[in-house]
Parts: C-alpha cells; sequence; structure tokens
C-alpha cells in the first residue's frame, strides 16, 4: 500500500514557483491534521474484508529554512481470515529552493520492522540525483522532476490562474526511492464548504475558507506498454493554505477515505530570506 504517495499530496510548496506565478499563492502554513481511515469499497480480488485506521500529517518550514514533513499512516486490515497492522512512519526535508530532499520510511507489520529506507535527492542541472543509504548503498540517475513541496506549490498557482488540468511529474522517495512519478491533475472550481460538511468542526477558525476540489492520478514512467493505467488515485478538497481533507485514496482494487478530525495550526514567524 503506498501510503507515502499521500506525502506527496499533503506536503505538496516551495518558494520556487511562487516567484514565478502572477497570482502567487497565500504562503502554505505549519500543522499538524489527523485523519481517520476507513474502507471506501473493495473487490474480491483484494481479499479485503475490512479496513480502517488513522493518518497524522505534520508540516513545519518556510522558503528560507525548507520544509519538514512527519507522517505516520496506521492501518488495520481485515481479510476474513485474519488481520495485520500496517505502520509507515516517514520523516523528509525539503530545502527552500528545492534543490535537494532527504527522506526516512520505516513501515512496520504487526509491530515488526520490515523495511527502512533512507536516502537524499539532490536535483542536478540535468537531471536528479539519488544516493540510497539504507537497505543498502546505491546511487541513481533519475530524469529532471520536482519535490512534493513544489508540487504542491505549482497546483496552488495553477488552480488559481484558473488552470482545470494539466501534466507533471514528481520524486517523493516512496517504494525503493528509484522512480520518478507521472501526474495528471485536475483541478475543480473553488467553492465553500457546504453547511453539513462533516468536517468543518476539526476546520475551526478555516471553516469559512473556500477549497478547490482535486484529482490526482499517479502513472509509473516506466510502464510504457499497453493501455495507461494509473497506479493509483488520490481526490481530496485543498485550501490555499495546503491543508488537505476528504480524502479518497483509490489503488485500483480497493479505495479508502481519510476524514479530517482534528487540525492544529502553527505559528510561522515573518522572515526575510538572507
Amino acid at each position: 500500500m503506498r501510503a507515502s504517495r499521500l506525502v506527496a499530496l499533503a506536503s505538496i510548496g516551495a518558494s520556487a514557483f511562487a516567484a514565478t506565478s502572477a497570482l502567487a499563492a497565500a504562503p502554505l502554513i505549519s500543522h499538524r491534521a489527523v485523519y481517520d481511515l476507513a474502507l471506501d469499497k473493495a473487490s474480491d480480488r483484494s481479499g479485503i474484508t475490512g479496513l480502517q485506521g488513522r493518518m497524522v500529517y505534520e508540516f513545519n518550514g518556510s522558503p528560507c529554512e525548507g520544509y519538514t514533513v512527519n507522517f505516520r499512516f496506521v492501518t488495520r486490515i481485515d481479510t476474513g481470515e485474519n488481520s495485520r497492522v500496517t505502520d509507515q512512519q516517514t520523516t523528509t526535508f525539503e530545502d527552500g529552493g528545492g534543490k535537494s530532499f532527504s527522506f526516512v520510511t520505516k513501515s512496520f507489520t504487526d509491530q515488526a520492522l520490515e523495511k527502512e529506507l533512507k536516502g537524499t535527492a539532490t536535483r542536478e542541472a540535468d537531471g536528479l540525483k539519488v544516493e540510497i543509504d539504507k537497505p543498502e548503498k546505491n546511487s541513481i540517475d533519475l530524469r529532471k522532476t520536482q519535490f512534493p513541496t513544489q508540487h504542491l506549490e505549482e497546483l496552488i498557482n495553477k488552480a488559481n490562474t484558473g488552470e482545470t488540468f494539466y501534466e507533471t511529474n514528481l520524486f517523493d522517495g516512496s517504494e525503493n526511492g528509484d522512480k520518478v512519478m507521472t501526474t495528471t491533475v485536475i483541478v475543480g472550481k473553488k467553492t465553500d464548504a457546504a453547511a453539513n460538511d462533516p468536517e468543518l468542526g476539526a476546520l475551526n477558525k478555516l471553516a469559512t475558507d473556500k477549497y478547490w476540489p482535486v484529482d490526482i492520478a499517479y502513472f509509473d514512467e516506466a510502464n510504457d506498454g499497453g493501455e495507461e493505467v494509473p497506479e493509483y488515485r488520490i481526490a481530496f478538497k485543498l485550501h490555499e493554505n495546503g491543508i488537505t481533507r476528504d480524502l479518497t485514496m483509490d489503488y485500483g482494487d480497493f479505495s479508502m477515505t481519510g476524514k479530517l478530525v482534528n487540525l492544529s495550526v502553527f505559528d510561522t514567524p515573518q522572515q526575510t530570506c538572507k
């Protein structure tokens, strides 16, 4: 289950795009968001009969200091015959200029560590250099791309200019940290939340903020042959300050929802980058 891809959508802002946009997005706010996860639907082929869990996403930083994301994704998956608890813990840092990106992910099943991935990606003139430290040393050359915070900043800026469909790409250190994903993004009309929106209580003072409905499909660039089918899709409501909510994560054989149940907004000091 590609839980780490949710870091991409949630931490998707940097100053690089803000400087070039005629309608620059509002600053991304530092915050902690908690989501309750539940099974949306599952095919017989998935073998899943039930799913529940919780996702905690914490975003901190600024264009001067860079951006840190701490992310935890815990699910209990039932298959009818047994159940298992998966726990993914990810920490990333992206420098304010979007030139480097470090990532550490630990994946547990029933409290036993199954995998640890650690690496750093650096943007170079002609591509991306990825240095993997764990599970074993490796050096990978990938095509030129952007990192998650840049990806989100681009999305918000395009939404502000009225662009409703575009294609871009992304490296977020997920899976084995060895691929760039192509993403197609659909942005709906900016709108107000409905009076009966169940997430309004968690939004608190931000409940009156408008949002864009967004749908992102992720494609593996290595899959060249045959019909292009996304690896997965994520739909969500996006606020201009970077908060995402009302998630639907579709992995093909099954999908799950993520509802915002708690939101803490942190103070971000005003800074002038040196």
